[in-house]
């Protein structure tokens, strides 16, 4: 079939438009725009499950799974009449009328738009408020094994059902697991992150030495209890969700006997059909398994009655009462350091800092020592590499840093690489970090600018 010819559906009696459906999407698996649409409409019941009546941002991948993804708040202007929309308000105060899909030709719509995976808020349109589902999603740091990530996600389970929840698992489609628990939708978004929090730390407790409740990346290890998921205005990819990796993976419901031995790539876009045929939908059950939160609520209570207050919230969110400094370790003030030593030429940072740069001669006393600049110096040897709006651009400049310092570079663990995904305007942008604890410090190169060093304000300028 030609890319560029278009197809015509038929959804639940109504007529859905697929343009370009010879268009590939996935290369490598050879998945074209026709064939994602089809897997949905193959697992409508358990995908629309997940999405029913939920305001949907819409991340649309229109160059196929290794293209740039971009996301789109607002609802198009004109949409069929099979597309519900609901508005919805921001943390930042503004708002947007968003897609709700509540049948099967509107989940084939929003993909034919190019949405590879779908990506509910937790709340009903008739209750905007509330969110009606618990999310915990565990986030495995680089380097850790998938086997970890399947015994914390038991341990999370076991957590839910010591206070009253009945924990749905799947697979994230990436490198992590997801866990939901449908819940009365009586509390608030903080209420509900707050009961999020007291349960990463309650499974941090169990397994420490497998899990992580630290919001900052350099504190981590093991596998993340990302609490953050629960904030207003977060979305987490739904269940039966294809995610953009090359082999087509999706978002797949587990039973939980299935937990300790499910592999990630045995769901996929070509496999996952069979497996509904045989089993039908796993998580059928979530909707009539509705519990209350106040296990978790009376949990964190007493957290808080041992000092063990708020943690830390995403940065684009206002400053939250009983939150602590939002300034990651590396960057917090410390205590006055002791007078500098008698050689001027000495690093003169803590043990594990990156020494700071010798000031000028113009700069230094007549004893050749510095006066203080005021400026915080960090706790952590991390650097910054590359600032791009490409992951491949962001990688591309931390292979020309390791050129430049091969010797640095060969000392590094693969948890001393750390990549973020920063949330721009309307899609992502990537930094990369590294962390040079384990280069002795008198060998660690400087901090030098970004390589390539993109700036995300861009975006706001060109825009206004």
């Amino acid at each position: 079939m030609p890319a560029d010819a278009s197809v015509q559906l038929e959804v639940d009696g109504f007529e859905v438009a697929i343009s370009n459906p010879g268009k590939l999407f996935f290369e490598q698996a050879g998945i074209t725009k026709l064939d994602l649409v089809n897997y949905y409409l193959a697992v409508a019941p358990g995908a629309l499950r997940g999405v029913m009546d939920r305001p949907m941002a819409l991340k649309r991948f229109v160059h196929g799974a290794a293209g740039e993804a971009f996301f789109q708040k607002r609802a198009p202007a004109s949409v069929p009449e099979y597309v519900r929309t609901v508005e919805l308000s921001f943390p930042s105060g503004r708002t947007a009328d968003e897609v709700v899909v509540s049948n099967g030709a509107a989940l084939a719509w929003v993909v034919n738009l190019g949405c590879i995976d779908l990506n509910p808020h937790p709340v009903r349109a008739n209750d905007l408020d509330h969110p009606d589902e618990l999310r915990v999603d565990l986030d495995p740091g680089p380097g850790v094994p998938w086997s970890m990530v399947r015994d914390v996600a038991v341990v999370a389970g076991e957590v839910l059902t010591d206070h009253g929840l009945t924990g749905w698992p799947k697979t994230s489609g990436s490198r992590g697991i997801h866990v939901y628990a449908r819940i009365e939708p009586r509390w608030s978004f903080s209420e509900v992150r707050r009961a999020a929090l007291a349960l990463a730390r309650d499974v941090e407790r169990r397994v420490p030495e497998l899990a992580t409740s630290k919001w900052w990346k350099e504190e981590r290890h093991g596998v993340f209890i990302d609490y953050n998921q629960n904030a207003k205005d977060r979305t987490v990819a739904s269940v039966y969700s294809v995610r953009p990796v090359p082999d087509a993976r999706v978002s797949a419901p587990l039973l939980w006997s299935e937990v300790p031995t499910a592999e990630l790539a045995d769901f996929t876009v070509k496999t996952m059909p069979d497996r509904y045929a045989r089993l039908g939908d796993v998580g059928a059950g979530i909707d009539d398994a509705v519990g209350s939160l106040d296990g978790l609520l009376e949990l964190s209570a007493r957290d808080e009655a041992t000092g063990l207050g708020d943690a830390p919230w995403p940065p684009n969110y206002a400053k939250q009462p009983g939150e602590p400094p939002r300034v990651q370790p590396s960057k917090r003030r410390m205590p006055a350091e002791p007078a500098a030593p008698p050689d001027p030429k000495a690093p003169r940072g803590r043990v594990g800092s990156v020494a700071p740069a010798i000031p000028s001669s113009s700069a230094r006393r007549a004893d050749g020592t510095a006066a203080p600049t005021g400026r915080r110096r960090s706790a952590h040897p991390l650097i910054v590499i590359s600032q791009a709006k490409a992951k491949k651009d962001a990688m591309d400049g931390l292979e020309r840093w390791k050129k430049r310092h091969r010797a640095a570079a060969k000392l590094l663990a693969e948890d001393d690489v750390l990549v973020d995904g920063m949330r721009g305007r309307s899609s992502l942008w990537y930094r990369v970090r590294v962390n040079l604890r384990h280069v002795p410090e008198r060998q660690r190169p400087p901090a030098e600018p970004p390589d390539p060093d993109y700036d995300p304000s861009t975006e706001y300028r060109e825009a206004n």
